[in-house]
């Protein structure tokens, strides 16, 4: 009697071990939805700009879409503790990485911790020499177009002067949009031989507030200026802003903006900034999450759209947004 009673707890034991089992295997496989139970890591500084949060938001509405499992961890503005969240990664069960780095010139020492995972930079573009194809890439959009777009256009809009003085405002200090987008604007002017003579040029971290401090450091040198450059619409915001609290009439002096936020396609239509250039963020969010499925998955980026042949970025484009055609963005 007690052997019969002591094999039948044995078989009820092992029926209850293979239903929790089961359930345990069926509750990952929900959680992991559609993309083959994908489970991503979005590594970031911070949501505090437009364009980031807009970012940020796409990429969730991508994984949700995608039936991905995602997860965001903010590192504010400190590279070791986004390196902490990369290193940690592979033994959390992740299959690939997402990552909006703090720096650039650290995407080296991101791929050393990342253990093997696949990572993919999205919007802060490393050197192409810390890219490898289908394993460390970058989705973005080509950062030079957007600085070439803004100073053509106010070169235009000046009346094609042979020289010019010039005020740049900067996002934050080795972000390669800061860097790719100034760098643009200064070839593009010493390629069309226009002494384009900058007045002022200093980081103002992306922000419509440090923007408008920054122009009044500049204020007190009681230089000219024709116009004024920022890296993104916010700064552009602060310094329309800065323009008519000074007095100064808005449609004489142009201001250049990028991203073509809702804020700054309606400052367009009021007449105070005269352009900006969309940067797609739901392009990018898309396409990051698409890139970290497939090489999660052991798959390259082949079939991701905006992929270039050698498989090291996935390219969204620029688009220029003036009076001409921004309701189409609004």
């Amino acid at each position: 009697m007690n052997m019969k009673f002591k094999k039948l707890l044995s078989i009820v034991f092992t029926m209850m071990l293979t239903l929790t089992l089961i359930a345990g295997c069926g509750g990952a496989k929900s959680e992991g939805g559609s993309a083959g139970g994908s489970k991503i890591l979005y590594t970031l500084t911070d949501e505090d700009d437009t364009f980031r949060a807009t970012l940020s938001d796409a990429i969730r509405n991508a994984a949700k879409d995608q039936g991905v499992t995602l997860d965001v961890q903010y590192c504010g503005n400190d590279i070791e503790e986004q390196k902490k969240q990369i290193a940690g990664a592979k033994a959390a069960g992740y299959d690939a990485i997402i990552c909006l780095l703090v720096d650039s010139t650290t995407a080296l020492q991101m791929e050393v911790v990342a253990n093997g995972l696949p990572m993919i930079f999205v919007n802060n573009v490393p050197d192409k020499e810390y890219l490898k194809d289908d394993e460390f890439v970058c989705v973005a959009s080509y950062e030079q177009d957007a600085g070439k777009f803004q100073a053509e256009y106010v070169w235009n809009k000046l009346g094609k002067p042979s020289s010019l003085n010039l005020i740049i405002l900067e996002g934050e200090k080795g972000h390669s949009g800061a860097i790719g987008r100034t760098n643009a604007v200064k070839y593009f002017f010493r390629d069309n031989q226009v002494d384009a003579n900058i007045v002022f040029m200093d980081n103002a971290n992306w922000s419509d507030t440090e923007a408008y401090e920054k122009l009044d450091v500049f204020k007190m040198t009681g230089q000219p200026f024709d116009a004024i450059i920022c890296n993104n619409d916010t700064m552009a915001l602060g310094a329309v802003k800065w323009l008519k609290d000074n007095g100064y009439d808005t449609s004489k002096y142009p201001v250049a903006g990028v991203d073509a936020t809702a804020d700054g396609c309606q400052s367009i239509v009021d007449g105070g900034m005269y352009m900006t250039v969309l940067q797609d963020a739901g392009g990018q969010g898309a396409r990051a999450v698409e890139s970290a499925v497939a090489l999660g998955n052991g798959k390259s980026l082949s079939n991701i759209e905006g992929a270039s042949k050698d498989h090291k970025y996935v390219w969204v484009p620029f688009v220029p947004v003036d009076a001409t055609n921004v309701n189409e963005y609004k």
